[in-house]
């Protein structure tokens, strides 16, 4: 009968270490495909998520935060040219934001697509994530989801923020290189009304459309601030405050990576008056 030394152990160790997250990244990905699947069949849909956590895709365990790049719209584009033009889109989106020309992209396919696009936010769109929202014919929304401003940033700084410094200070008391942002400020910030414009004009009245532009894109409020559905609906667009059980379910399967020491904790169960 063969033995087993110390390092042969120790080899089987490691090449399970190694086969163990991506078995387990596999078995979550049928889990998605599946309640994905479902999902379609229900509404007789296509369903797209864009759903960006940390995940843990290395054997070593290193979270990999994930933003909207021109790899999420390729993909979509891709999604949407193989969906027949009868057919509706459901897009659940998850996202801080990220690259403009990714959220313009995926934005622009979404509105001409000739079926009824719906938008599910379960937690928060951001920036280009509202962006790409706005394109939708409705928006579904947790009640306590937010969506948020749209104004463009370059690099850490806001576009606005840089044409206001400019203006409060005097072109002649800043520097060359503080002149050059606040002209590539300025064409990004009207080029960010235009495109809100072009999404909104077939959703609400013309000057209607180019008021609720300015306001999501001039950097009225902070690049974070959270516009709720209530405020949204306020503003005139096409929102919901009520998510199917379905989107929350699929929402599990996209779980942050594991902490040593949770942040929040409570029993995964739901409570009744009665039963407590």
């Amino acid at each position: 009968m063969q033995s087993f030394s110390f390092g042969d152990l120790l080899w089987i160790f490691f090449i399970l270490m190694a086969i163990l997250p991506a078995w387990r990244q596999y078995r979550l990905e049928t889990v998605r495909m599946g309640l994905i699947r479902k999902l379609e069949k229900k509404r007789g849909s296509r369903l797209i998520t864009i759903i960006h956590r940390q995940e843990s895709l290395s054997f070593l365990g290193i979270p990999i935060s994930r933003y909207i790049n021109v790899e999420d719209s390729e993909a979509v584009l891709r999604a949407i040219r193989l969906t027949p033009d009868d057919m509706p889109i459901d897009l659940v989106l998850h996202t801080p934001g990220g690259l403009v020309l990714a959220a313009e992209q995926i934005a622009r396919a979404i509105q001409k697509h000739p079926a009824k696009v719906t938008v599910f936010v379960p937690h928060y769109a951001m920036s280009g994530g509202t962006m790409i929202a706005l394109a939708a014919d409705e928006i579904n929304m947790d009640e306590n989801a937010v969506l948020g401003p749209v104004d463009p940033q370059l690099g850490e700084l806001p576009a606005a923020s840089i044409l206001e410094t400019v203006g409060l200070k005097g072109r002649e008391r800043v520097d060359d290189r503080t002149l050059m942002l606040a002209d590539i400020a300025g064409k990004a910030l009207r080029q960010v009304n235009d495109f809100i414009y072009h999404l909104l004009a077939e959703k609400m009245p013309s000057e209607k459309a180019r008021q609720l532009a300015e306001i999501l894109s001039c950097g009225r409020w902070t690049h974070d601030y959270p516009l709720t559905c209530e405020q949204l609906d306020g503003m005139g667009l096409p929102v919901r405050c009520e998510l199917p059980a379905e989107i929350y379910t699929l929402m599990d399967f996209y779980p942050q990576p594991p902490q040593r020491r949770p942040s929040v904790q409570y029993i995964p169960l739901p409570y009744s008056r009665e039963k407590h």
